[in-house]
């Protein structure tokens, strides 16, 4: 099992997640507003937000755990509908997973995903 986490452009968004439902056994999504910056230091952000002088983007982070069969397919679907060719594109990270517990019925590693 693998977590992707994809940090996209906040109107990117639906167009991402309208792509990723037509991905057959897409066990789910989680979808999170957060704020950061890249190299840039923010300083391009369409939507710059600034805290104590400190310059953030804004952004929406997209987790999804999946079996290894699918990640390439949900790694290429998130990078095809989230590209729009200017920086702050985002970033997509690929991690390892050794255990899901389903909390409701206790069952544990794929079948909890």
């Amino acid at each position: 099992m693998k977590e992707i986490k994809a940090i996209v452009q906040p109107f990117m968004l639906a167009h991402v997640i309208e792509a990723l439902k037509e991905t057959p056994g897409l066990p789910g999504v989680t979808v999170s507003e957060v704020r950061g910056f890249g190299k840039s230091w923010a300083d391009d952000a369409d939507q710059k937000i600034v805290e104590a002088s400190i310059g953030f983007a804004k952004k929406t982070k997209i987790e999804i755990v999946v079996p290894d069969d699918l990640v390439e397919s949900v790694l290429a679907t998130i990078e095809k509908h989230a590209h729009t060719g200017r920086p702050g594109d985002g970033k997509i990270f690929v991690s390892s997973v050794d255990e899901v517990v389903k909390i409701r019925s206790g069952e544990r590693g794929g079948k909890a995903i």
